[in-house]
């Protein structure tokens, strides 16, 4: 018996101490690997944030290495206990999960009688590509169906790194050409259909855009009605624009990470990072040639600092540039797409924010929408972070900056 609670007491003082040590080490790495600038909304509760991400990381790996999973399972499957929606009946809106051509949505519609015919609007979840879910969306997508009268279709597009690109481009743009031809079964005008989306999901968005403008005249499809890109990353060229620089340590999303995600929904060969970090994966004439659009001279004044060294790399290596060849397709960087496919892009809405690095792939679509003639109503989040709105109705983690921001977007949809 004494054997029995000595190797009790030795256990729980096991855990206890792992505890200890994760606890530990998760407050030392957000107070050291992390900065959070001043003006930044939130700094306690987004120190918070960051260390609840770095424990699920942790404890991701930590299985991994005891053969429980890969991490990015294990991550996942944390990520769903600890964000977790609970189902639950919303007054005023029907709920269902079904498929759009072999692809899982969920699709939310108002009880309510209407006039006409409804709004629809399409949500691709963000996460890059490799996380996210239309469960972790759930709140999200009730209140702007609410909000906005609409039906909202939040899609459920597979992930890497089982599988990679175009997977995840084509399964959005496969539900969404779906819901064009089904609208009436959805009491929606199929030429009210908006596209939506965050992060990699504002990337998901602008890339369909692009594919069905070239497809519609073929199709006999209805136009798109506008694009909501929020904070979305859109191209792979440039890792030294200003927001990437200022950014880089600013949680939610480091530079570094936003490589990982690219090179996961890539092909998954991590090895290619210092070089696209550096800059050294693409051929100098390409980089030049891109520089039309994409240089921190195109960047609205305000954002442009006096320590923003830019990219001068003259080099690049042969085989790393043929393993990233795809980043160069528009579908996979859409603000590579030409001034032709720019030009035929729908009315845009674009959501950015100030401590971000992803905010100057958004204020360089925004220029290159408007050089070719694309409207765009525009909001910049002053104080925000990467990841703002998935904080509007969060509790103690609620960020009035992100629901802000999510009536902006509300706003707009509304006058559609």
């Amino acid at each position: 018996m004494d054997l029995v609670i000595w190797s009790l007491a030795m256990t729980a003082a096991l855990v206890v101490g792992l505890f200890v040590l994760l606890v530990s080490g998760v407050i030392y790495t957000v107070f050291t690997e992390s900065v959070l600038p001043p003006g930044i909304q939130g700094p306690g509760k987004l120190r918070l944030i960051y260390g609840i991400q770095l424990a699920i990381g942790t404890l991701g790996n930590m299985a991994q290495s005891l053969g429980l999973g890969p991490q990015i399972t294990v991550v996942r499957y944390l990520r769903k206990k600890v964000l977790r929606t609970k189902h639950k009946e919303e007054a005023g809106l029907s709920i269902q999960d079904v498929q759009f051509d072999g692809v899982p949505v969920r699709v939310y519609q108002p009880r309510s009688a209407s006039a006409g015919k409804r709004r629809g609007i399409l949500f691709f979840h963000g996460g890059g590509w490799v996380f996210g879910s239309i469960n972790e969306y759930d709140n999200l997508c009730r209140y702007i169906a609410k909000e906005t009268d609409s039906v909202v279709v939040s899609v459920g597009y597979r992930l890497a790194p089982e599988h990679r690109y175009p997977t995840q481009f084509e399964d959005c743009l496969n539900a969404t050409l779906h819901f064009l031809k089904t609208a009436d079964d959805y009491g929606v005008d199929g030429s009210r259909i908006v596209v939506s989306g965050d992060s990699a999901g504002g990337n998901l968005t602008a890339a369909v855009c692009l594919r069905i403008t070239t497809m519609k005249d073929s199709s006999g499809l209805p136009p798109l009605c506008a694009q909501v890109m929020i904070y979305p990353a859109l191209q792979m060229v440039d890792f030294n624009l200003p927001s990437y620089q200022q950014n880089q340590y600013v949680p939610v999303l480091f530079r570094t990470r936003m490589i990982f995600f690219y090179l996961q929904y890539l092909n998954g060969d991590m090895s290619l990072g210092e070089d696209v970090l550096s800059g050294h994966h693409l051929p100098v004439e390409i980089k030049t040639n891109y520089r039309r659009w994409l240089k921190a001279d195109l960047i609205p004044s305000e954002f442009q600092v006096g320590d923003h060294k830019p990219n001068l790399v003259l080099t690049h290596e042969e085989d790393v540039y043929d393993l990233v060849k795809p980043s160069l397709e528009p579908t996979f960087s859409p603000l590579l797409a030409s001034d032709a496919a720019i030009g035929r892009l729908p009315p845009a809405y674009i959501l950015t924010c100030e401590f971000d690095v992803l905010r100057d792939d958004g204020l360089l679509f925004k220029r290159r929408l408007e050089d070719n003639g694309v409207p765009v109503t525009s909001y910049h989040v002053q104080d925000g972070f990467h990841g703002i709105i998935s904080f509007f109705d969060n509790g103690y983690l609620t960020f009035p900056s992100g629901k802000q921001a999510v009536d902006s977007i509300v706003s707009f949809l509304k006058d559609l």
